[in-house]
């Protein structure tokens, strides 16, 4: 039964000592999520730091040097399974040093967990990781108000944080919002009913994740197939076969199907499709395949099949919404190299539209430095042309990445406008 279980993927962002890590830890505690060798060994490691209790924090902490500090410094998965459904928890830092850690972990998540502390309300980072989800269209926001234990479970202060943030959300785009109070530490509304706050009538953390609906954020419209490799089989057998392999983005591809090349604009019709030793009629994302086309095309990776009736855009200059991630700024017109699909150019920041204010939301203009964190709209040219979609209408291939050659680091994470 568990194996055709939905998948719910969550991220958990939050201020520094939000208490992100002890939640994720009271979530696997109280679900009984959590291996009896695992068990010991942080009772083990929380006795040696003179805690009376379990630290729940350490089910997530991991790494050494994050033990040692007491902060959680990667994005940390984690995976558990309850008889409703199966989950996947991206722990990200808090630490304003590492907003971009968020970028990451909550890339793929059909819901983010914003923990708020009771006591100090809506903050830099709850903002920061609030508009993040909102650039990356996380369909579910859960403000999950902790701490509540510190504040004498107060009705009056978690309405304080509700207004706090709904005030500041009203800017954004964010489809639906809840809002539960909770005491990780004591486990109050993470996975059973609060006895101590009788005034919150709605259902506890995992009830809310157990019944969230899961939309599927794959275009099923827009047919596109990058091409990874071509496919030269040299055996007696497959001697004539050329096939074309790689991942469907998005969309449906069936044989018969009239299809053209991009960027060349040369024309086909779908031949065969191939996945192992099996012919299929059709294929969709994201399954991974090899086609055949009934016309000797030049094709090569990078390249991109679209059905003749749907095209992206073909183009060179693209606006992008971008996030900087890394310690050293943007070089003013440097060139990087820049990842679309299975497609690799090199491009250059044209121009720094505008940045965000994190904190207010407004755009700021005239300032084109990037630094590590910085969010804005950004112009870039490539040096041939990419096959886009918006991000609103095709996560796959409406995102990008810059990558600079002499250290091979991923610098910059983008959204196409």
């Amino acid at each position: 039964m568990l194996d055709n279980n939905q998948l719910l993927r969550f991220t958990t962002a939050g201020s520094v000592d939000d208490g992100k890590s002890t939640l994720i830890g009271r979530l696997l505690y109280d679900s009984k999520s959590i291996f009896e060798d695992q068990l010991q060994a942080i009772e083990t490691t929380s006795k040696k730091k003179g805690h009376e209790g379990v630290d729940l924090a350490l089910f997530t902490d991991g790494l050494r040097d994050e033990r040692e500090q007491g902060i959680t410094i990667d994005v940390a998965y984690r995976y558990f399974t309850t008889p409703k459904r199966k989950f996947i928890i991206a722990d990200t830092p808090g630490h304003i040093q590492y907003t971009r850690n968020m970028v990451t972990g909550a890339s793929t998540a059909n819901a983010a967990i914003i923990l708020v502390d009771a006591r100090h309300g809506v903050i830099e980072q709850t903002k920061r990781h609030s508009f993040i989800a909102s650039l990356l269209q996380i369909p579910h926001v859960i403000v999950c108000i902790n701490k509540m234990d510190l504040v004498g479970y107060s009705e009056e202060a978690y309405t304080k944080v509700i207004n706090q943030f709904e005030e500041f959300s009203s800017k954004m785009l964010v489809k639906d919002v809840r809002f539960i109070p909770i005491s990780a530490l004591n486990g109050d509304n993470v996975v059973n009913r609060s006895e101590n706050m009788d005034w919150y009538q709605g259902a506890p953390l995992l009830h809310t994740l157990e019944t969230l609906h899961i939309s599927s954020d794959i275009n099923k419209v827009d047919a596109r197939f990058p091409v990874q490799t071509v496919l030269r089989p040299q055996s007696e057998t497959h001697r004539d076969y050329r096939g074309y392999a790689g991942r469907v983005a998005s969309g449906i591809f069936r044989v018969g199907d009239e299809i053209t090349v991009m960027p060349s604009g040369f024309t086909s019709k779908i031949k065969s499709i191939n996945l192992y030793n099996k012919e299929l009629e059709e294929a969709y994302a994201p399954m991974s395949v090899s086609m055949t086309l009934e016309d000797d095309i030049d094709i090569s990776r990078g390249d991109m099949i679209v059905r003749s009736n749907n095209k992206p855009e073909a183009i060179q200059d693209i606006e992008v919404m971008l996030c900087w991630l890394n310690n050293s700024p943007a070089k003013p017109r440097a060139k990087y190299s820049i990842r679309h699909t299975s497609n690799e150019q090199k491009a250059m920041i044209k121009e720094v539209v505008y940045k965000f204010n994190i904190n207010t939301l407004d755009r700021i203009t005239g300032d084109a430095e990037l630094k590590m964190n910085d969010i804005c709209k950004v112009k870039i040219r490539t040096t041939k042309p990419l096959m886009i979609d918006s991000y609103r209408e095709n996560r796959t291939t409406g995102s990008i990445i810059l990558v600079d050659d002499s250290t091979n680091e991923t610098v910059a994470a983008g959204m196409v406008v």
